[in-house]
């Protein structure tokens, strides 16, 4: 492991006092992992970013049920854009590293995955144009929800931008960071761009959020598409690339099943709520969309070197390494969290009330939910320090039926909670789902990978910080400035006593070195 990252991960270790000698090590990091961390980091952040540049346009151009129906219509378009990946998006970075040294074998492969993919978005095409009206009406008969035109509009950005979330994932296989960076630039300021201009030129329709997202997208997929016939040609193996259909099929299975569980929600709420309180929840999702943004960026970051290490072992165990990487990301996100509960609450009221924007009044009731959405975030490094073995061994089998049980789980929790909670019956199933998934993680690979790890650190903290927060909510002052500041000194407290004995070893002035 490169000695750049020993500052960041070697202070955050699970060690105790006989290890001292161990944690007085060089604490330098180099430029250039600085300047890589960030931009895949910043490249991350854009593609989505544009959902919170676009907030203050949205509760300026749209009432609440607008936004309700403009997240029915991305939660589809995304459904799509999963179908036509077929989870290349996560083969390709494995196979890269397998076929790198033979290139012939390597364009041969890469290029028939994205011919099989047109192949998929166009009979996608002919199936929606065949049956999507009817599908729509049957289904959302007592909703405004049509099929023509946002519907539409919707599949055919996510055909487009699965063929772009797949180019660039491949850029950063091959550790191109610079062109990563500037098409997902372009194409974040693309779609900000043409959904701005659409809410201008047609306001109070969706017009320009699902017909400019169409446009970015469509300029964005044929640009990639362009780029992999040029530099990889036109192949298709089949047989190359059926040894990757097993792969590709169960992790295709947790994609869709991770979209029940993080999109299918708004749909169940549609058969038990307006669309005004769906815009409400979904607003208060994307307000926190930062946190979003940053967790996976940064986890981006360490990811390929998590890789190298689990592959490079003969024993598939955890490493003081790959622990170093996981304690610091969950503090970050604790630390994140924690702002992100602070401040949030006050921007959107100042948004709603200062008057300099001419926002729909009724968005304000976003804010009572929003710690309840926050701290969900603090179960999401758990998670994929569970979750990090399965992709790298390639032990997908278990996570169809892990993802089966989560998400009848959760179905059947709203179902239930939601007529007489509301919304906060959608929380409160999101999180028991949450919990449950990654206690089925650890489960399910306890024969395959041997996880050893601070058990404070990864699991204690972030949940102790939870139940604080929570409680906080529910029983003193909601939505209090003061009180969300003690939520944040209680994090930094919890710090603080689980990196004690590290603490003391960090040199600043050998920082950046």
């Amino acid at each position: 492991m490169a000695r750049n990252y020993e500052v960041i991960f070697k202070s955050f270790t699970g060690f105790h006092a006989k290890h001292a000698n161990f944690l007085r090590f060089d604490m330098r990091i180099s430029k250039e992992f600085i300047k890589s961390s960030l931009i895949y980091t910043l490249a991350g952040i854009l593609p989505m970013a544009s959902a919170i540049l676009l907030l203050p346009f949205y509760i300026a151009g749209l009432d609440t049920s607008d936004y309700g129906a403009l997240s029915i219509y991305l939660a589809f378009s995304l459904l799509i854009q999963i179908l036509v990946t077929y989870s290349f998006d996560t083969s390709l970075y494995i196979h890269f590293h397998e076929y790198k040294g033979d290139k012939n074998k390597l364009a041969a492969f890469i290029s028939s995955a994205f011919i099989l993919m047109l192949f998929i978005g166009i009979g996608i095409t002919v199936i929606l144009f065949t049956i999507g009206d009817i599908f729509f009406r049957h289904i959302f008969s007592e909703k405004p929800i049509s099929f023509y035109p946002y519907g539409l509009m919707a599949a055919g950005a996510g055909i487009f931008q699965a063929l772009f979330k797949v180019h660039s994932n491949l850029l950063q296989s091959r550790e191109k960071p610079a062109l990563f960076f500037w098409s997902n630039l372009i194409s974040f300021l693309m779609i900000a761009a043409f959904t701005i201009l659409g809410l201008i030129w047609y306001p109070n329709t969706l017009v320009g959020p699902v017909g400019g997202r169409l446009l970015a997208a469509f300029i964005s997929g044929l640009w990639a598409i362009g780029r992999i016939a040029w530099e990889f040609g036109w192949h298709f193996n089949f047989p190359l690339l059926r040894s990757s259909f097993s792969f590709n099929f169960y992790a295709f299975i947790y994609q869709l099943q991770q979209w029940v569980i993080n999109y299918f929600d708004r749909f169940v709420m549609l058969f038990f709520l307006p669309l005004s309180s769906i815009g409400v929840y979904d607003f208060a999702i994307k307000c926190l969309l930062i946190i979003e943004f940053i967790l996976n960026g940064l986890h981006n970051s360490f990811y390929p070197k998590v890789v190298k290490v689990m592959m490079a072992q003969d024993e598939k165990k955890s490493t003081l390494e790959i622990n170093r990487y996981y304690n610091v990301f969950s503090a970050a996100i604790m630390l994140l969290t924690c702002f992100c509960i602070l401040v949030i609450p006050v921007a959107i009221d100042w948004f709603v009330t200062s008057g300099y924007v001419r926002a729909k009044s009724d968005y304000i009731l976003s804010v009572e939910y929003l710690p309840f959405i926050a701290v969900l975030y603090l179960i999401r490094p758990i998670r994929l320090y569970f979750a990090v073995p399965y992709n790298i061994l390639k032990y997908t089998k278990p996570l169809p039926w892990i993802y089966i049980i989560v998400s009848v789980t959760k179905i059947i929790l709203m179902i239930v909670l939601i007529s007489s909670m509301k919304i906060y019956g959608v929380i409160l199933s999101t999180a028991i789902s949450a919990v449950l998934e990654f206690v089925l993680l650890r489960y399910y690979m306890r024969q395959k990978f041997t996880y050893q790890y601070n058990i404070f650190k990864i699991l204690v903290a972030p949940l102790v910080l939870l139940a604080i927060i929570v409680s906080g909510e529910l029983f003193l002052l909601q939505n209090s400035v003061i009180l969300h500041s003690v939520y944040l000194l209680v994090c930094i407290s919890l710090l603080y006593w689980a990196y004690r004995k590290e603490i003391k070893y960090v040199d600043g002035r050998n920082m950046l070195k």
